[in-house]
């Protein structure tokens, strides 16, 4: 396992994904502003998004105004998230292992139940050793 390709991958990831969260915001703030240029930029964008930065790149050649305001709003955005990131993937990652656990022992749990047969469970219940058990 190699954790600093790991974390170059997770980076350039969440890059990605702060530009597409960029785009986003730059799209409501254009539809409200000019909306024919939000059409443009939509079409354009439809498809291409999965790489932020050839993305940008593309995006430069066509509309170099356009490609600074969705990085300007990238930086912006990464700026405000960062502090709080580390802790919030940690106790995500944390919470939803813990659900699937959960999950996976009701659904295992679930299973020994219906495949046990009422005859068993009644001989378990009656079962003389287990009375001296709690006794």
């Amino acid at each position: 396992m190699d954790l600093k390709q790991i974390a170059k991958d997770t980076a350039k990831t969440l890059q990605s994904y702060l530009t597409y969260q960029a785009l986003r915001t730059v799209l409501a703030q254009l539809g409200e502003t000019n909306p024919p240029l939000a059409h443009w930029l939509q079409n354009f964008s439809a498809g291409k998004i999965q790489d932020g930065e050839a993305y940008i790149e593309e995006l430069f050649l066509e509309k170099s105004d356009l490609a600074l305001r969705i990085m300007t709003v990238r930086k912006y955005i990464a700026a405000e998230v960062a502090e709080f990131l580390p802790e919030m993937v940690i106790t995500g990652i944390q919470q939803a292992n813990m659900e699937q656990h959960r999950q996976h022992l009701e659904r295992i749990t679930q299973l020994n139940l219906s495949s046990t047969s009422p005859k068993t469970e009644r001989q378990t219940i009656s079962d003389p050793n287990l009375d001296n058990l709690s006794n």
